[in-house]
């Protein structure tokens, strides 16, 4: 019995490492009744200091829905994303990237609130 506890414990923290790697740091700028504008640095850390690659400028809604766009200067070529999402139990997201030469994507994803 204490085998399965440890395995669930550990699947629950590995989840929970993951999901906080994916979602970056959004710093509030303004906030009102409509939603709140946000900037998510690209922060590069070295062993004494932190410098920015770009930044991420987007709006969350109350209802969850949002957009953003931003730059990524971390790469020989700068990378320029937009994307957008809808809000609810169950949100759709879309979004594309591009440095405007060979690396461009498409990304989609659904998000279930439980």
């Amino acid at each position: 019995m204490s085998k399965l506890i440890l395995a669930s414990l550990t699947v629950a923290a590995l989840c929970a490492s993951t999901a906080a790697i994916a979602e970056p740091v959004k710093v509030p700028i303004d906030s009102g009744e409509k939603g709140t504008v946000y900037v998510a640095p690209n922060v590069q850390p070295t062993e004494t200091s932190a410098y920015t690659k770009g930044a991420t400028i987007g709006v969350e809604r109350p209802d969850g829905s949002g957009t953003y766009i931003g730059t990524d200067t971390s790469t020989p070529r700068p990378t320029y994303s937009v994307g957008a999402s809808t809000g609810g139990d169950v949100s759709l997201t879309g979004g594309v990237s591009s440095d405007g030469k060979a690396n461009n994507g498409v990304k989609a994803g659904v998000t279930i609130k439980y």
